[in-house]
This record gives C-alpha cells, structure tokens and sequence, in this order.
C-alpha cells in the first residue's frame, strides 16, 4: 500500500507556488490538455514550468499561455515549440461559465499545476484568482504566521 501512495506523490509534473501568494484563488477547476507526443514525454521527465503562464479565451475557447515545456531531445525531428498555445479541453457550459467571470468580474484563470491522472492522462488543475495587492499579500502572511503560532501555542499548552 506505500508504493501506492509513493506514485500518487510523484505524478505532480509541474507547480506554481507563487500563484496561491500574488492571487486569491476563489475556485478551483481541472481540465484536459491538447498535447503532442514529444510534449507529453518531456512531461513524463518532468521538464515543465506554469510560473508564468495563464489561461485565455481567443474564439470560445480555452488556451493555455505561456507554459514552457522543453523540447524532448531524443525527438527533434518532430518536436515543438516550448511556449506554444495548448488548448484546454472542458465541456462548454464549464467553458463558458469561466469565460463569463474573466470578462465580467476581472479575475483570472490561473494554472496551480500540471499532473497525471490515475489513468496516465495529463491534466492542468486552474484556479479562477483574483489578484491581490501588496497589502492584501501581507495581511494574509500575517493571518498564516498566526495561524501557525496559534497551533504551536495550542500543542505546547496539552503537553
């Protein structure tokens, strides 16, 4: 049963970490990736990086921009472009419900991570955010080291 729980740990390809402290991340959704072979192999290697990508909307459809996935060298020959457009696959209503909160409430579709599903497929887990200021950033640092504190204070007093 440990292996099981090992290979859950290591099919996460790709995170953003940063993206939980600059946005307030309201919801969260996963979708599908439209990927070529020598895409999904270089993810299979673990050489992808969202930090500075988003998601976007160009003729009722979802992409997904600048995420960098590095070229798969044994495959040059048919390889790709590392920061290319890769359409999102969602059903239409999921699709048109986030479309209508980017243009309506100003929030922003932003990638928190690229996996593999228990069946081997790669997915990207997206989280409608919406931005915070540097005030908002440090507030919530606040709320987190109290948080924290509060637990420690709280184990030492039953000890």
């Amino acid at each position: 049963m440990a292996a099981k729980a090992d290979d859950d740990k290591s099919k996460t390809v790709a995170q953003n970490r940063r993206a939980r402290h600059d946005y307030s991340i309201e919801d969260t959704i996963v979708a599908g990736v439209a990927l070529t072979g020598s895409e999904v192999k270089s993810l299979r290697r673990g050489q992808a990086s969202i930090v500075e990508s988003y998601a976007s909307d160009k003729g009722g459809e979802l992409w997904l921009l600048n995420a960098h996935i590095a070229p798969y060298d044994p495959g040059k020959t048919f390889g790709h472009e590392p920061k290319r457009p890769r359409k999102l696959l969602l059903h239409r209503r999921e699709i048109d419900k986030l479309t209508g909160a980017i243009r309506r409430d100003g929030m922003t579709l932003v990638p928190l991570s690229i996996f593999f599903n228990a069946r081997g497929i790669a997915k990207v887990s997206l989280g409608l955010a919406k931005g915070r200021r540097k005030a908002d950033q440090r507030e919530a640092i606040k709320q987190r080291d109290w948080q924290r504190q509060k637990s420690r204070l709280l184990r030492t007093a039953r000890e």
